[in-house]
């Protein structure tokens, strides 16, 4: 009987991170399109630069350093700006501006207004403590690494 609990929570934790992934990658999809609206862009261009960007989003958290995700969401005196994370997502979102039609200059000043926002907006989700703000969980990401990252960041998050 215990391995069937161990496979079971395996399972449930992975749903668990699949289900804090898709909310975090519709709440950036949301801010970006929102925070995007009025550019140069169509509707649609600004719509796919946004799943775009969520989708970098996403993947650069679950690929990224431990450190580095501590720090993205933390108030940890550092710098947002000078965060790899943050520096990776403003530069792919200028470069996904301009492929879908944006001049140079007016993709990067868009990356560089929307970027802070959107990070911003997350790092209140996961240093929320309100219930509705529950599911946003650093454990849930930080477990895509590996090991115990998950139990790791949950403790620094308590910190703040």
């Amino acid at each position: 009987m215990p391995n069937n609990f161990i496979f079971c929570d395996f399972f449930e934790q992975a749903r668990l991170k699949d289900t804090m992934i898709e909310m975090l990658k519709k709440m950036a999809m949301q801010k970006l399109a929102d925070k995007m609206a009025p550019n140069s862009l169509g509707q649609n261009e600004t719509q796919a630069a946004a799943s775009e960007g969520a989708t970098e989003l996403i993947s650069s958290l679950t690929g990224g350093k431990l450190g580095d995700i501590t720090s993205l969401f933390s108030n940890d005196g550092n710098s947002t700006e000078s965060n790899p994370i943050f520096q990776g997502l403003q530069s792919k979102l200028g470069d996904i501006l301009q492929s879908k039609g944006m001049n140079a200059q007016e993709a990067q000043a868009e990356a560089q207004n929307t970027a802070p926002d959107l990070i911003n907006s997350l790092k209140d989700k996961f240093l929320s403590q309100d219930d509705a703000d529950k599911d946003f969980d650093l454990g849930n990401i930080a477990g895509l690494l590996g090991g115990n990252t998950g139990g790791i960041l949950n403790q620094v998050k308590k910190l703040f």
